[in-house]
Order: C-alpha cells, then structure tokens, then sequence
C-alpha cells in the first residue's frame, strides 16, 4: 500500500513539474496570442483579455506584410531543403554506421565541424561565392547552404540509429547476396521511419526559422522568406503592436501544424534515437 502511494505521489510530483515547464514554454505564445487580438484603439495590458476581439489584425498583417508571397518563398524552400537534406543524411548515416572503410572516422569527424563551427562566420564570404556563380538572390542560392548546414547533425542522426541497427540480419543478408542499396532500402529503411521523421521535422522547423541566410542570400522581394519579411514588417511598423504580434503569429503557425500532425512520430523517434559512438 505504502509503495502504491509513493509511485502516485511520485507521478503526480513529476506532473505537477511537466505542467509547470509547459506553462513557462507556453506563455510567451499565449502573450503574443492576445496581444494579436488587440483593437488599435485598446491599450494593451500584458496577459489581460481585450474587451473585443479584433481578427482583423491578421488580415491587415497579411496584405500589408505581404505574407502570401513570403510564404510561398518559405514553403519552396522548406519544400526543397527537407527531402535533399533528409536523402542525404540516410545516405551518410547508412555508410558511417554500418560500413568500414578507409579515413572513415576522419571523415565523420570532418563531417562533424558543421556542429561546433558558426556559420555566421562564413556568411559573408558565402554570399559573395554565390554571387560569383549567379546564385545569390535565387531559390538554390538559399536552398544549397541550408542543406549543407543541417547536414552534419543529419549524419549524426542517422549514424547514431544505424549503429543499433543488427549487425547479424545485414550480415545475412549480404550471405543471401543483397547489395548495400537492398539492405539500405528494404531491411534497414522501414525501421528507421520514427527517426527519419523526427530529423525530417527538425529539419521543417529550421528550415521555416531560418532568417539569417534567407536575410543575407535572398534579399530580393519575390524570393524573400517569412523571418526575413517579419523583420522588414517590425521595422516598418514600430507602432502598430497588434499588427507585430498578428504577423509572428502568421509565421508561427505553420511549425505548429507540422508539430501537431508529426507529434507522435516525433516523439517516438527522440525516445528511441539515443546518440551511440
């Protein structure tokens, strides 16, 4: 009786905490949730509901902010960035964990310097590379180093599920006469779906976020993306709060819904993605 009544005091703590942290997490969102609802002629008063609700704030943020384009920017690239960055990561992480081969932990750990190096600090020598080539200000002038900087955590993403991967079955099935690209594809691939998803849901999120490539490399209007427009509309429109927080929210919602729909496997795959040398 007693342990029965220390596990429920125990689950019930560790909820109590979980609640806690998801208050914190969720109350910034909630602040600028209200704030977006706020009549212009309304003084806005912290986490206080507004007498009325004005939705019209998303519409106005919308045209004048020009969202429609800066998402279908972001959409295109996201769109494209993803599955290029996702292919390659299965591919890099199929090679270093389950193949041996020459300068093969060099060239993880080469792999590995896009973690710990700032891309910041390379930013302005890439911008003038891709203008060089006629890149710059392009959709592959963007979607190119975006791919390239989430590649290191993607091989290690993957490496790191591929080294739980059992060495008996590949063995076997190499025995059977299967090449590397069966094994990949049909022994390999459906159990790694759940971590797959979850480096594919990252990769969306960031993706989506990203605003200091899209601010440097796409400063043209009609390839411009939503951070970046969002910064351009904050500056643009100082005074006009409600209009501020309608627009963050428009840029929002999108990670939200990728979130919502993908939550299981997402969850899934962090639960069974431990990082192994």
């Amino acid at each position: 009786m007693n342990a029965v009544v220390t596990r429920t005091k125990a689950r019930a703590g560790t909820h109590a905490v979980l609640l806690l942290f998801s208050a914190v997490a969720l109350l910034p969102f909630v602040s600028i949730l209200l704030i977006s609802l706020y009549p212009h002629d309304q003084a806005i008063s912290g986490l206080a509901l507004p007498h009325s609700l004005d939705f019209g704030n998303y519409a106005d943020a919308w045209t004048t902010g020009n969202f429609a384009a800066l998402s279908k920017s972001s959409g295109i690239v996201t769109a494209c960035v993803v599955p290029l960055t996702s292919l390659v990561s299965v591919l890099n992480g199929y090679v270093f964990g389950t193949m041996n081969f020459r300068f093969k932990t060099p060239l993880f750990y080469l792999f590995l310097i896009g973690l710990v190096m700032p891309f910041e600090a390379t930013i302005i020598p890439l911008y003038y590379d891709l203008r060089e080539f006629g890149l710059a200000n392009t959709y592959p002038g963007l979607i190119l180093p975006e791919t390239a900087l989430y590649l290191s955590f993607g091989t290690l993403w993957m490496r790191a599920h591929f080294l739980t991967a059992q060495r008996p079955v590949i063995e076997a099935a190499q025995m059977e006469g299967a090449g590397p690209w069966t094994i990949l594809w049909r022994i390999l691939l459906p159990g790694a779906r759940p971590a797959i998803t979850t480096m594919m849901a990252l990769f969306t999120v960031w993706s989506w976020n990203e605003f200091l490539l899209a601010l440097v490399l796409a400063q043209a209007p009609d390839v411009q993306t939503a951070p970046a427009g969002l910064a351009s509309f904050v500056g643009e429109h100082t005074t006009d709060t409600s209009g501020l927080a309608a627009a963050a929210v428009i840029v929002t919602i999108p990670v939200l819904v990728v979130y919502v729909l993908l939550q299981r496997s997402f969850i899934q795959g962090i639960a069974s993605g431990g990082v192994k040398g």
